[in-house]
């Protein structure tokens, strides 16, 4: 292997000034005949530099560390992931990914692992929507949570703008003239359940139609729970539904067709997620509201990138500048709502 004394003994230099050659170190002085010449040598010698060590001379390592909890083994939240690594390679960066499939002293572990290779910061990620408690040693690096939270607020989070799929998915049934729209939510309280709730409220609120706690069925988030809700949906007089997610929705059309009700002659469907191996081969297709699972992804790097460059200041600025583009809301400056988009199939009648 050519090491970076052949290619100082060959260019008639000193190893120190062929590593500032080939670094390109601003900070140090050399003619830049040398330069060329140092650099014509290494390539005629087939020298490869080692990339560790570029970083360590530039103080810049060109890698970013992501950390995920089940996101880079999960097909449904691996967009997440592909959107991160799209971003970062746009940067000219490259993501060192460890997936701890939830464990905390592995999730320590390669926080550990990733400092002592000098990432430029570290995206923790959930492949759900949730609360975290992100490992310690992440207070010593540039962090931008995606997809997940922590209760202190201690790092800049990306998150589904739950609140606005909410009300998306209840507009694509008050859209084609429904008036009675039940909601099949999932009786655990998450982030998902609060803001989707929220949303249907507010989207019938904006329609003049009173809310009524009546059309507001909990079950579990699984196509079992969707099942069940049938009968609650038959006996609220509903005309339409809005279920929590794309499995809810499954279940449900399993025990209406079993009912020998028929979709959407009988009852509209809307769902949420937009998992397509569920949505779009259901019969009829599921009109549903998408999680923004690669734009995530992007915007979490993105962010992590400008906070490496600016002060804060000035941060805020270029943020606001980026909402304006992607729709996305600042909330503060330690939270970023990413829009949920509607994905239309056939699922809706217009009555």
């Amino acid at each position: 292997m050519v090491t970076l004394q052949d290619v100082a003994r060959e260019a008639g230099v000193s190893i120190a000034t062929a590593s500032w050659a080939i670094n390109d170190n601003r900070h140090v002085r050399i003619p830049e005949a040398t330069q060329e010449r140092v650099r014509k040598v290494a390539q005629k010698l087939g020298y490869r530099q080692n990339a560790l060590a570029r970083g360590l001379a530039r103080g810049q390592s060109d890698l970013i560390g992501f950390i995920s909890d089940g996101v880079a083994t999960s097909p449904f939240a691996g967009q997440v992931l592909q959107g991160a690594q799209d971003e970062a390679w746009r940067s000219n960066k490259l993501l060192l990914v460890i997936d701890t499939n939830g464990d905390d002293e592995i999730a320590s572990k390669a926080c550990a692992f990733m400092l002592e290779h000098q990432v430029e910061g570290i995206a923790y990620s959930s492949w759900v929507h949730h609360l975290v408690t992100p490992p310690n040693e992440l207070s010593k690096v540039n962090t931008v949570l995606i997809n997940c939270f922590d209760s202190a607020m201690r790092y800049p989070a990306v998150v589904p703008d739950e609140v606005q799929g909410g009300e998306a998915a209840t507009n694509l049934l008050l859209a084609a003239g429904h008036t009675r729209v039940a909601f099949i939510n999932d009786k655990v309280r998450t982030p998902a359940s609060v803001g989707r709730l929220r949303g249907y409220k507010q989207a019938l609120a904006k329609a003049g139609i009173p809310y009524d706690p009546s059309l507001v069925i909990l079950r579990t988030a699984d196509q079992e729970g969707g099942y069940s809700a049938a009968e609650a949906v038959l006996a609220s007089g509903a005309d339409s539904v809005f279920c929590h997610n794309d499995r809810t929705a499954m279940g449900l059309y399993d025990a209406l067709k079993s009912r020998g009700k028929r979709i959407p002659e009988d009852f509209s469907i809307v769902g949420f997620d937009n998992q397509e191996v569920i949505a779009n081969h259901l019969h009829p297709a599921l009109s549903t509201v998408g999680l923004p699972q690669y734009a995530l992804g992007v915007l979490g790097i993105r962010l992590l990138l400008a906070n490496n460059r600016q002060t804060k200041q000035s941060s805020v600025a270029n943020d606001n500048k980026e909402s304006a583009k992607t729709n996305m809301r600042i909330v503060s400056r330690q939270e970023t709502l990413v829009p949920c988009p509607v994905v239309k199939r056939r699922s809706v009648k217009h009555v």
